[in-house]
């Protein structure tokens, strides 16, 4: 490949021109500017390697005495024919630029054109905190890329048969740039010069439409917030009669109003009065299940945990539930009457201790 001609200049050029003919075909061909054009992709790594050759004056010089050899093997038919005025050089039906490189990068251009999986689509699930514990089966409404209904994703109707109109029906084009000939077979027509099939109208030749469809998504009881679902085959249909990509959902799960999770257990606050912590009681608590009678021993204090087993989160994997955790927390009566406060106070005489010269003296 002559690198002075990919990049559209002449052996004379000088270092400017070379910068900014790779400026300009850069712009043009370059990845970010066309998201999955492998044929753009090709042409810009080509043009990238005629600027690192050319615009280094010692590889430039050693690419003008015939030393330097290009990276890809250029699989258009050239020949040397002398002076074919066929194909004029110059003038409104010379070959473009883009025609006369079409072969080097028709291989790619096949490949964009094969089918390919489909992209994998990222959705979130908001569950509340009884149904992330509970499980089940919940919708999930997505925008996906589905196989076009009018050519069943092939890109493609079929059409009565016609004349190639880019070969004239010789299945081959050609034309002359200079001195040189090229002869490359026609893409249009797969090298047939006729034509039995037209671009689908509605997808425009993709092979894909867009649409919002509702996903019904199965949770595993017990999973927590952050855990990823993956739903195969329900992300976007792939090119060309590919296989759909997956989808992946990150669940999402909101508060409880008085539990709280850690792992597979929950923990609970429970308000105890002051007899219920000084002489013990049966108290009921509430779990996922329905309420359950749980006994408070005798001087109980505030932040004392109890422990009720296999009342906490079911396991994903079909193991043992947690544990519910029970936190006492003592609570001082309101009081409402001068009997209530009499009351306290002779409870206090009748336990006349320092509780706080106790507790010091033990820490001594």
């Amino acid at each position: 490949m002559d690198l002075y001609s990919l990049l559209g200049l002449t052996r004379a050029a000088s270092t400017e021109e070379v910068e900014r003919a790779y400026r300009r075909l850069a712009r043009r061909y370059h990845p970010g500017i066309n998201p999955g054009d492998r044929v753009a992709e090709e042409m810009y790594r080509q043009i990238q390697h005629a600027y690192d050759v050319l615009a280094d004056l010692e590889r430039r010089r050693e690419y003008d005495r015939g030393r330097a050899r290009g990276p890809v093997k250029v699989e258009t038919a050239v020949s040397f024919e002398g002076f074919d005025f066929s194909a004029p050089a110059e003038g409104p039906l010379a070959a473009t630029f883009s025609e006369l490189f079409a072969g080097v990068f028709q291989d790619a251009a096949r490949e964009a054109t094969t089918p390919s999986r489909g992209i994998d689509i990222e959705g979130t699930l908001a569950l509340s905190f009884i149904d992330a514990v509970r499980g089940g089966q919940f919708p999930l409404s997505v925008l996906r890329q589905e196989r076009c209904s009018s050519c069943g994703g092939d890109g493609r109707v079929p059409r009565p048969a016609v004349a190639c109109p880019a070969c004239g029906g010789q299945g081959s084009r050609r034309w002359a740039r200079g001195h040189m000939v090229f002869t490359t077979p026609c893409d249009g027509c797969g090298s047939t010069g006729r034509l039995s099939a037209q671009t689908c109208r509605p997808c425009g030749g993709v092979g894909l439409q867009v649409r919002s469809e509702v996903v019904t998504i199965g949770v595993p009881p017990g999973i927590d917030r952050g855990a990823r679902v993956c739903v195969p085959g329900r992300g976007h249909a792939g090119a060309r009669g590919g296989p759909n990509g997956d989808l992946y959902v990150t669940v999402e799960v909101g508060e409880h109003p008085y539990f709280r999770r850690i792992g597979r257990d929950l923990h609970l606050t429970v308000p105890l009065a002051i007899h219920e912590a000084a002489l013990g009681a049966r108290i009921e608590v509430p779990t996922l299940d329905g309420p359950v009678r749980l006994r408070i021993p005798p001087g109980t204090s505030s932040g004392r945990r109890l422990r009720v087993t296999g009342r906490g989160v079911p396991s994903v994997n079909g193991t043992e539930a947690g544990d519910l955790i029970v936190e006492t927390q003592i609570v001082l009566p309101a009081i409402r009457d001068e009997r209530s406060r009499e009351l306290l106070k002779e409870f206090g005489r009748l336990n006349d201790g320092d509780v706080r010269r106790e507790m010091f003296e033990t820490g001594r």
